[in-house]
């Protein structure tokens, strides 16, 4: 399961934060594009992988380059090749989140409350301790009243 990170102070020091995940995306996780990518770009962008570095929009099937990928699109993509990385959620839409919370690892952060209706559990990690929250109302709180 993924972990949300509430405050930047709360990452530990071993960890890298990206805050900028567009820029990220560009310059490092383009060039690792597989198929583990493939599902995840017509879940959330409902656009095809046709080749490593483009894709067929859906608005007029015209193969544009992956760096058109929505700025959720690309966060899920860069936890999903950076489990080890911490990435800012401030850019992800419901459909992203969507996908990204049933991520068997990864990091992410965010200072505000991001959740799908549909989460099913996550790790959270605030400043004196770590445990998994399984249910959306409960999530909430966590970020509500973590301080």
């Amino acid at each position: 399961m993924i972990t949300i990170f509430k405050d930047r102070q709360d990452i530990p020091k071993t960890m890298e934060y990206v805050e900028l995940n567009d820029l990220f995306f560009n310059q490092n996780t383009a060039m690792m594009i597989d198929g583990q990518a493939e599902k995840i770009i017509e879940i959330i962008d409902d656009a095809k992988l046709i080749s490593k570095y483009k894709i067929k929009s859906r608005f007029n099937d015209v193969a544009i380059d992956i760096d058109k990928l929505s700025a959720g699109c690309k966060t899920v993509l860069n936890v999903m090749y950076y489990p080890d990385k911490v990435f800012c959620l401030k850019e992800c839409g419901n459909n992203a989140l969507e996908v990204l919370y049933g991520f068997e690892k990864g990091n992410v952060c965010s200072e505000y409350a991001l959740i799908p209706f549909g989460m099913v559990s996550v790790m959270v990690q605030g400043k004196t301790d770590r445990m998994v929250i399984s249910d959306y109302e409960t999530l909430k709180e966590w970020w509500d009243n973590e301080k």
